[in-house]
Formats: structure tokens, sequence, C-alpha cells
């Protein structure tokens, strides 16, 4: 394909369309169509979307249309020229790159993509992109908003900007924030790209250029799509010495800042307007202290303020960082954690005195690729094991490890001390199999709530599954009280992911006793992470708050916000949204007295 060829659609091609008749039996989002079936037994229902689709690329012709994108000129602009400026040897180059890339794009479909790289199975229905919208005022409420709920309720997700035209996985998109800003019991709702140096290139260029990390490298092209950027980067076609992450994971606002982070790049800062809108600072290394990547959940812990982070690397040693921050942002020098091979390292915790580090059994092995595998793998003859480190450690000499057989946890939901049992308490998600959210398999992915113990004496672990069997469900994406973080809580609030990926309601587990109490969200309804709110963070009540999440309903292809009590888990209040929200990742919410402190 040439330089100067027709681009591929953008946001045009996400948008949603939805007939105004209830009876309608198509629903057309982007390039998926939803056909409606009736199901003559009561309560029950089917769905029939591209996840019933073979795995062939196949995507209509639309016209590109740019996107709203706010106040652009805020955001660093790469040491690129627009194609418009580029000379001869560029043009060619882009010519030639582009043909090269387009020969590719043939062989790759030749063949059928697995499941976990498809993007008819990975975007569709509600996981399919939407279009920047800019705010929306004095939105519907049913019921009453509480008095003590002010501020912005932000949830992350990704939302790739452009068709995909070969492999994509859901968490290669690009980084879209929504916002859902309340005040005196009313609500307005934006959503926002988050301008990272990739989105910003690939909209100028009007294509995606940039390899996607899971959906595109693995085998033989994998490798080749290497070799096609870096040597678009070696012609000045693009910038990749300013990041190449999506920012599409996590949210946490630290020190005056909300910043937007996905692990493979620096987080991004992104500023919340006084009218509820949303704009990217720009990629934020902390005053040129942070010169490495950052993993998507670091922790704030909630007594001392200070942030605490981690930073691996897949190719070079160190294969693990460690740091932490001020709470004024003063970055303490880097601890290097002793790794035999490269590790995904997606989340940790802290306790009081401790971080607690996972070094678990999934692997990168980019070596895999040259057979023509995928290079993130489950390594079988690793043995899982945690490390305890004190928080201001200057080396990790003194570092702890337990090992814990056969344990994989994505996330980490809490951690404590326990001194008289000389016990650390890991609370988490362990997820079998464990690669299975990269690779395709067989096997049903289970996740299961879990309690590791690891006695740093005798450096000996115990799991246990905290649910009982009779009540076990896939508990993935959730938080506890992070006023609590770090010490013995005794809720957590977690995501109901069934049927897998999609989320049909929260759990609230009671820790000790493994109670289990749901919010169910309905009939084709469907959310996302269950955000925790203190009502105040000085109640007794560990569970004094409510539960903030995005619902959507694939029957009306309607979205709206639920503000559930966290006590009783009765429904509050609920915000009807002007347009779709699609399923995400992980949000956090910003209090209104500090909107007016951001930096």
């Amino acid at each position: 394909m040439a330089a100067t060829s027709t681009a591929p659609s953008s946001s045009g091609w996400a948008k949603a369309h939805l007939s105004s008749s209830s009876s309608s039996s198509v629903v057309d989002v982007g390039f998926i169509n939803l056909k409606k079936k009736p199901n003559k037994k009561r309560g029950s229902f089917r769905i029939h979307s591209a996840l019933h689709s073979p795995s062939v690329l196949h995507f209509p012709k639309q016209p590109y249309q740019q996107p709203v994108i706010t106040k652009p000129d805020t955001v660093v602009k790469p040491k690129t020229q627009r194609p418009t400026q580029w000379n001869l040897l560029q043009r060619a180059a882009a010519m030639a790159l582009d043909m090269a890339e387009g020969a590719l794009v043939s062989l790759e479909r030749r063949h059928p993509l697995p499941k976990t790289a498809d993007p008819r199975v990975q975007i569709a229905g509600n996981f399919a992109p939407v279009p920047e919208q800019p705010v929306r005022r004095e939105l519907p409420v049913t019921g009453t908003i509480p008095e003590c709920i002010n501020g912005v309720y932000l949830r992350n997700g990704a939302n790739p900007l452009f068709e995909p035209v070969a492999g994509h996985h859901f968490f290669d998109g690009d980084g879209m924030v929504h916002a859902v800003k309340i005040n005196g019991g009313s609500a307005s709702y934006a959503c926002r790209f988050t301008e990272t140096q990739r989105l910003v290139q690939e909209r100028e260029l009007g294509r995606p250029v940039f390899p996607k990390p899971i959906g595109e490298l693995h085998g033989h092209s994998g490798v080749a799509r290497l070799l096609l950027f870096y040597a678009r980067g070696l012609f000045g076609i693009v910038d990749h010495n300013n990041g190449t992450g999506v920012a599409n994971a996590g949210l946490v606002y630290f020190n005056d800042r909300v910043l937007a982070m996905s692990e493979e790049d620096l987080p991004y800062q992104v500023r919340i307007t006084p009218s509820g809108d949303l704009e990217t600072v720009g990629r934020y290394d902390f005053y040129s202290q942070l010169n490495s990547t950052m993993i998507a959940h670091p922790k704030v812990d909630p007594v001392s303020k200070e942030l605490f982070a981690l930073s691996y690397d897949v190719i070079q040693k160190p294969y693990l960082k460690y740091f932490k921050f001020s709470p004024d942002g003063q970055k303490y020098p880097d601890v290097e954690i002793p790794l035999p091979v490269p590790t995904m390292t997606h989340d940790f915790a802290i306790t009081e005195n401790f971080v607690v580090i996972p070094d678990q059994q999934v692997v990168f092995k980019l070596q895999e690729m040259i057979t023509g595998g995928s290079p993130v793998i489950y390594d079988k003859k690793k043995k899982s094991r945690f490390g305890i480190l004190a928080k201001n450690a200057r080396d990790a000499s003194d570092i702890i490890w337990v090992e814990s057989p056969e344990t994989f946890c994505f996330h980490l939901w809490n951690a404590w001390e326990e001194p008289e049992s000389d016990e650390v308490v890991v609370i988490g998600s362990c997820m079998t199999p464990p690669d299975s959210i990269f690779n395709e398999c067989d096997e049903s992915l289970e996740s299961v709530l879990s309690e590791i113990r690891l006695n740093l004496k005798t450096g000996q672990s115990t799991r246990r599954p905290i649910v009982s069997a009779s009540e076990q469900v896939n508990l993935e994406a959730g938080m506890v009280n992070r006023n609590k973080l770090g010490r013995k809580t005794r809720y957590a609030y977690l995501a109901i992911a069934e049927p897998w990926p999609k989320v049909s309601g929260f759990a609230k587990v009671d820790l000790s006793t493994g109670e289990l109490r749901k919010y169910v969200y309905g009939d084709r309804r469907y959310g996302g992470e269950p955000c925790f709110l203190p009502r105040d963070p000085a109640s007794e009540n560990e569970d004094d708050g409510y539960i903030l999440t995005f619902v959507h309903d694939e029957r009306t292809w309607k979205s709206e916000l639920h503000i559930v009590n966290a006590m009783n888990l009765q429904l509050e209040a609920s915000v009807k949204l002007p347009s779709r929200v699609p399923y995400g990742f992980h949000g956090t919410f910003v209090d209104s007295k500090d909107l007016g402190s951001q930096a």
C-alpha cells in the first residue's frame, strides 16, 4: 500500500447504530452484527456475535473520520515530520515499507487467527470502541445520588482508534478514559483518548503503524513487524524514542495528578477540566526522575501517602526494578530485583512495612518468536514465589523469597502483616491456566479468590480458596477500601467475571468467613470493575461507602453508572449515560476538593 493511499477508518468505524424500534432483530455495532434470537426458556438468552464467527479477518470499507480531540496543543509532539513534509527518500521508504507490510498482511490472512488475537472476538459487541464524547451535562438520574459523592469517577479502557489490519488483542487498544463528574446530585459525562505518542503519530499518519504487543508480536510475522517498525523509525517516518505505550489500563491520583498507565511505558498525565472534560498534559516522567517503564498498578500508602511501583524489562537485566516516590513526587533510587528470566509482573502488593513482589510462571521468551511461537509463555518448570522486601530497602540483599507452587495471580487485592505468626497474608485471584488470557487454550479459565500465607521465618507458604466450592465464581478486577490498603481488611469488592470475559455483577466478599454477597446487573446486562468509595474516611465501618460501576444493557445498547450502597448492596442511584461505554479495565475517584489543586 502506497504512502498516499486512503487511510483505514478510525473513530467512524467505532460508532454504534441501534434501531429505535425495540423489536429490531439486528444491532449494528461498528463492524459487528449482533443478531437477537428469542429463547423460549424463561430467564435464558443467547448472544450471536462475532464470538461465534470463524477467525477470518474481514472489515467493511468506511471513510476515515477525524475524531474530536481536546486541546492537541497541550501534547508534546513527536520528533517526526508530517507525511506532506517528507523528503523524497522518506516517501520512497514509506512506499516500500507499506508495500512490504501489505504483503505481510496478505500472508497472515491466509491463516486463521487464534481467538486471543482475532479482532472479531477480542473487540466484539460492547468490547468494540467508541468515538470521543464532549461533556454532556444534566444527565437523567434515577434515585438520589448520596450527598457525600462529589467529584469525578474515572475509568480507563482499551479503545482502538483504527480498525485493526491484522491480529488484535483487547489489551492492545488505545487508552480512553471515561469520566462522570458528580456535583450536588447532578452528573455529567465525557470520554477522551489519552494522547499518547503512539496515538498522536498514528492519527497523523492516518493508520496504525505501531506493533501491537499481544495481537501481532508472535511468530515470524511478529519479527517482521518489529523490523518494519524500526525501519520506519530509521527513516524518520515514526518516532519510537518517546514511548510506544497505550496508557489504557490503570489510573491513580497522586501528587495532584491523574496518571493513566500501561506497563510498557511511562505514565501519562491527564487533567480534569472545571467542566468535567479531560485533556492530556503529556507523558510524565516525574520531572526527569523516571527513566523506565512503570506498571499500571502502583500503590499509594493511605498513611504515608507514598507511591510504590515496579518496572519490568523483557529484553535486558535487571528484568525487574522496585522504586517509590515521596508524597511530593520525589523519587527514591531503584532497587534491582534479581530475577533469572524476564517475568510478567502485572501487579504487586504492599503491607505496612513491606512490598510483596510476585515472581510467577508466565514469562517472556522472545526467542520463541523465531520458532513461530508466542513470546508470552507458561513455564511449567519454573517455581512460583513471592519476594518480601522492606519498603525502605536500598537494595534487594534482604529480600525473602517464599515459594507458592502453581500460583499465578494476575491481580493482588491486598496484603498485611500478622507478626504473631511471622506471616504476610496476601489476597489475590489465582488464575488457571495462567497464560489463558494471552494464548488460546481449550481449558476453561478459572479465577479463584485466594488467601496466600507467606511465613517469613520458615519460608513456607499455604494457599486456600476464600469462597466455598459450592459458591465458587470467577472473581477478577476490584479492590478493597483503599484507606485500608496494606492493612488487614475484612471485605473485598470484586467483579463476577462470568460468562468470561464479561462481568455479570460484583461480589462483596468477607475475607475472614468466605461469605459472598452478590449484586447482579440483570439479564443481558454487564459491567466491569467495582470502585469502592468510602462515605467518610473516619468511619469505623470498613464497608461504609458506595460502589460505583458502569453497566451496559446489551438489549437496548444503553449504558449507565450505578451507585450501590456497599453495606446492604442496594442501588442508591443510576445515571443514564448519553453514549455507550465499552467494557474496560480499572478506575478511580477524584474528590472535588482535589480538582482545583491539579498540577
